[in-house]
């Protein structure tokens, strides 16, 4: 059945809710298997750096007698599926906003929603923690606010990761996997479906089944990067995407006119991509020990093989120092 908003509702549909499991043990499963990928995310990115920066941050407003910012840093949603939008800027408290609608910040009155002109996205499963750790590390290289694209997280992710999706995500980007579950799960149980999908479903005219949300471009994160890309005036100069999140740039971008695409710069890190992207500028960087992101590049060769393995995180070297290659870029 073809996505679309034209499909009936589940309650117009009769026995369609037999297939139906209770959303609140759905939603508990999928927070678990997110929290472990949060552990992970410390594997990857640099998440003792952020920790260490926002303290030192905190400390200096306090001896000032400043208020001080609430933020996502305090992990009160660490194992929330459902994906957010990050506006991260290491010179300008408070630092973070978040957006949790992608319609909300296209239509926001803040200026700096507007002006932001980088993005980012990270590998299979990460949260808000990894998201903001490598988005941080951006913004503090370039000097600049960048918007970091949390992955919303559901049971086509759950099931991507059981096929080994740590290890093939090339594999499953070009079979599709996440789309055939998500489109299958839409089918026979939207409600389970809509779980993780807040972030995907909060783009204009997202396409659905039975009114769960289903993928466009391959994935959540790259459906709302593309929205983003096609919907703002003033499109980004510059997309940072590690392991995964270097597929799901490019997924975005494959459907845009050349006018939205030209001139943007990609930069990959850990899996290099098609650079298919009419008018678009490729910087691809691959570790000499990186197994994981070898045995995804599927023959797409990157422009510089650096004396790394898959991490971006200084604490476990040979890291890929994000700033060195962002510097180099810009």
């Amino acid at each position: 059945m073809t996505p679309g908003t034209n499909q009936p509702e589940p309650a117009g549909i009769p026995g369609l809710a037999q297939f139906e499991l209770p959303t609140a043990l759905v939603k508990s499963a999928v927070q678990a298997c997110r929290t472990v990928n949060t552990a992970l995310d410390g594997v990857f990115y640099d998440v003792p750096g952020l920790r260490a920066d926002f303290a030192g941050l905190d400390k200096a407003m306090a001896a000032a007698g400043e208020k001080l910012p609430s933020r996502i840093i305090d992990f009160d949603a660490l194992a929330d599926p459902e994906g957010s939008l990050l506006l991260i800027d290491a010179a300008t408290a408070p630092y973070v906003h978040k957006y949790i609608s992608v319609e909300a910040y296209l239509t926001s009155p803040y200026p700096e929603t507007r002006a932001v002109d980088v993005a980012t996205i990270t590998g299979v499963g990460s949260s808000a923690l990894g998201s903001a750790a490598l988005a941080w590390a951006v913004s503090k290289a370039l000097r600049k606010p960048v918007l970091a694209i949390v992955p919303g997280y559901g049971v086509a992710d759950v099931v991507q990761q059981a096929l080994g999706g740590w290890f093939g995500f090339g594999l499953h980007d070009w079979l599709g996997t996440k789309t055939v579950v998500q489109n299958a799960l839409a089918n026979a149980a939207p409600k389970a479906a809509a779980v993780g999908r807040q972030l995907p479903a909060s783009v204009p005219d997202a396409p659905t089944l039975h009114g769960a949300p289903v993928f466009r471009s391959g994935s959540g994160s790259s459906d709302v990067l593309h929205a983003l890309m096609q919907d703002r005036a003033r499109p980004f100069g510059m997309l940072v995407g590690h392991s995964k999140g270097a597929l799901q740039i490019g997924n975005a971008l494959r459907s845009l006119d050349a006018g939205q695409t030209h001139g943007v710069k990609v930069v990959t890190l850990g899996c290099p991509i098609a650079a298919d992207a009419p008018g678009a500028k490729y910087y691809q960087y691959l570790g000499l020990f990186d197994a994981l992101g070898q045995l995804n590049m599927w023959g797409h060769k990157p422009d510089s093989w650096v004396p790394t393995w898959h991490t971006t995180n200084p604490s476990l070297p040979p890291e890929m120092d994000v700033a060195a290659i962002l510097r180099e870029v810009a």
